[in-house]
């Protein structure tokens, strides 16, 4: 009998090769403020705490989704300029996705551009800080908008009838991105509008100038500006302080995106900036063809007026540089105590854990210089409610900030750097979050001031107080007797002084030791003795070397990665 043969059946592909094994678990549903030990003691120990669970609140939110994605998807899907409708009217529309609208949500709501001005309670700076610390560890870029909307109150309070229109606008809890009067929505974003192309930081060398209407002038007279911004920043904001010339000089106006007739105001946007980072947040050059804009302040006081705002939006860029670094320690520590590699898991290997340690002690020292500088705020708004002028409290904030501004600013990008590579090739990889993280780090050293421009401002402030030099030691020389490493080098730094001949050229060396000083005090006498005493050996003894990872044996390594890590 006949017999059918048959084929052979082919055989499947197998479409895995291989078990994933010794990969990193996702870090998910953490609260990121409680887990951040010592922001939650800073915010005790600062005056806070009663918004620690306000914080923890946020923390979970942030730590949780979508959070996490929306700022991945602002940075992914960049925001695109519509300079023209499809009819050909000029509109100067900037578009975003759906998750930046989310994020400055969430922002508005938890008063994180409003809280100082509005709150009732003690310590408002400080709790705000804990706050935008917390939020800020979703995504850097929408901070911005944020920071300029809480930075711009001082300077409104320059003019009492422009504050009182606008200042309930600005601190409304609501957001809502629609290009229509603030008025009708019952709230406003804030931007600032600053430098131009001839002269950058030298904001005294701008050209674009102001011409009074309606036969008025002066503060809160309406004038017609013409010139251009090379950085506007946050172009879609409801309105903006600007800088213009005027027959008195260099002054500040007010410069709404709708008139009060509802019709558009002449403020053209000639291109969004293509950045390093910060991709989620537009910057711009705009044009100013006529623009209608009222005066803040008075004439010619225009960098007296702004530098109110310059000054909250600093201390912002200190507790946004803090935020970054705590991100970044979160995913080195985490990854280290998940990953193996030569035969033990790599946060038990002694050369990791010195790095570790190091990306732990610089974190802790600049949140604690953060939160220390929020109190500062709150002490010194207090004293100005008062009638004080120039409390201690007041010198002590106007000196530090401009300190600590340059120095956690400055240690950011080498420290998100080596996070990254304790990941290795996959901290390299986009989808770690490393190089978003990598490239947002430089922009707080140079937003609102480079390192130059700190240094010479920290010159500048014991120029015209030199009596804030006494104050800042004061609080420095708190912890004097505790550490000889700590005394030793604040002695070293009041000998920096004597030569005023070369202190300029000195200057960044001096406000390094500044900082140094002033965070080892603040360590000193709040920090555990390992992270206090790695801080002093490695930052103010020198016994460590140029890179992090070069803390000295005999250091308390584990004590100090325990504590850095996010409390599970």
């Amino acid at each position: 009998m006949a017999t059918v043969s048959q084929a052979p059946r082919e055989r499947a592909a197998p479409w895995q090769t291989h078990s994933v094994f010794n990969q990193v678990p996702p870090l998910e549903g953490v609260d990121v403020f409680s887990s951040n030990l010592p922001l939650v003691e800073a915010l005790e120990r600062e005056g806070g705490g009663w918004a620690r669970e306000r914080a923890s609140e946020l923390g979970l939110l942030i730590g949780g989704e979508p959070q996490q994605q929306w700022g991945r998807l602002a940075n992914e899907n960049r925001p695109v300029l519509r300079s023209h409708d499809r009819y050909g009217n000029r509109i100067d529309e900037v578009e975003f996705h759906p998750a930046w609208h989310k994020l400055m949500t969430l922002g508005v709501e938890h008063e994180l551009h409003s809280l100082p001005w509005t709150s009732e309670e003690p310590s408002a700076h400080t709790a705000r800080a804990a706050l935008y610390m917390t939020a800020m560890q979703a995504e850097a870029g929408f901070a911005c908008p944020i920071t300029m909307t809480f930075a711009v109150v001082p300077a409104l309070r320059a003019q009492p009838e422009l504050a009182a229109e606008w200042e309930p606008l600005v601190t409304a809890r609501t957001y809502d991105p629609r290009l229509i009067p603030a008025s009708e929505k019952g709230s406003a974003i804030t931007g600032m509008a600053m430098t131009e192309k001839q002269g950058g930081s030298d904001v005294r060398a701008n050209t674009t100038f102001a011409t009074p209407l309606n036969g008025g002038g002066g503060g809160g007279a309406e004038y017609e500006l013409q010139g251009h911004k090379w950085f506007c920043s946050a172009p879609m904001s409801d309105m903006f302080l600007v800088l213009a010339q005027t027959d008195e000089g260099l002054s500040c106006f007010l410069l709404p995106r709708i008139l009060p007739d509802g019709s558009r105001n002449a403020f053209h946007i000639q291109r969004l900036k293509d950045k390093l980072g910060n991709h989620s947040n537009a910057s711009s050059e705009i044009e100013l063809h006529g623009a209608w804009a009222r005066m803040v302040g008075e004439p010619g006081r225009g960098v007296p007026t702004i530098i109110e705002m310059v000054g909250h939006t600093r201390l912002d860029c200190v507790i946004g540089t803090a935020a970054g670094m705590r991100v970044a320690v979160v995913n080195a520590t985490h990854h280290a105590a998940h990953r193996s590699a030569f035969g033990k898991k790599l946060i038990d290997q002694p050369l990791m854990r010195n790095v570790l340690a190091d990306l732990c002690v610089e974190s802790e020292a600049s949140t604690a210089l953060a939160m220390r500088l929020a109190r500062a705020y709150d002490e010194a708004h207090a004293d100005a409610d008062a009638g004080e002028d120039s409390s201690d409290a007041q010198l002590f904030k106007r000196l530090a900030t401009a300190v600590g501004k340059y120095w956690t600013c400055k240690r950011a990008p080498n420290h998100a750097f080596e996070a990254l590579e304790c990941l290795g090739g996959n901290g390299y990889v986009e989808e770690s979050g490393m190089p978003r993280l990598y490239r947002e780090a430089p922009l707080a050293s140079i937003w609102e001031g480079s390192g130059n421009v700190m240094s010479l401002d920290v010159l500048r402030a014991l120029t015209r107080s030199p009596r804030s030099l006494e104050v800042f030691l004061g609080e420095v020389e708190l912890a004097q007797g505790a550490d000889p490493r700590l005394d030793a080098r604040v002695l070293e730094l009041k000998g920096q002084f004597a030569d005023a001949a070369t202190l300029e050229i000195r200057a960044r060396r001096v406000v390094e030791s500044m900082a140094l000083c002033l965070q080892g005090s603040l360590l000193v006498r709040n920090a555990p003795p390992a992270v206090a005493d790695a801080f002093c050996a490695s930052r103010l003894a020198g016994d460590a070397g140029l890179e992090y990872g070069t803390l000295p044996a005999g250091v308390d390594f584990e004590g100090i990665i325990s504590r850095g890590r996010p409390q599970l």
